[in-house]
């Protein structure tokens, strides 16, 4: 199975082919949030890929690249942790979760 190491955490954790990168950093506890739960309607799943692991990710639709233009500190790797499935083309991928995203996670308790 492919290994990931999410950053600035520092975790690695390996992950089962198939698996995207927001379910593995739920599945691991990593703070990616992923507010529409990988349906690919907002930005907030949002990580910086590693420079050298870019061209190694499948090309980015059209829709990813819309929803990306919300991602708060966007760079020339960033991508949509829902839209990067893990194979073992990816072992040993590296990622960095942004320190600030644009949250659109309701807490269901606040709403009284």
């Amino acid at each position: 199975m492919p290994y990931v190491t999410f950053l600035p955490m520092e975790q690695t954790v390996e992950v089962e082919e198939g698996t995207t990168l927001l379910e593995a950093a739920h599945l691991y506890d990593i703070p990616l949030e992923g507010a529409c739960e990988g349906s690919l309607a907002c930005a907030t799943c949002h990580v910086i890929v590693a420079a050298e692991w870019f061209d190694k990710l499948g090309e980015m639709t059209e829709e990813e690249e819309d929803l990306l233009d919300m991602a708060f500190g966007l760079t020339a790797t960033s991508r949509l942790g829902c839209q990067i499935v893990m194979t073992d083309a990816l072992d040993g991928l590296r990622v960095t979760v942004p320190e600030y995203s644009v949250n659109m996670k309701v807490d269901k308790k606040d709403k009284k």
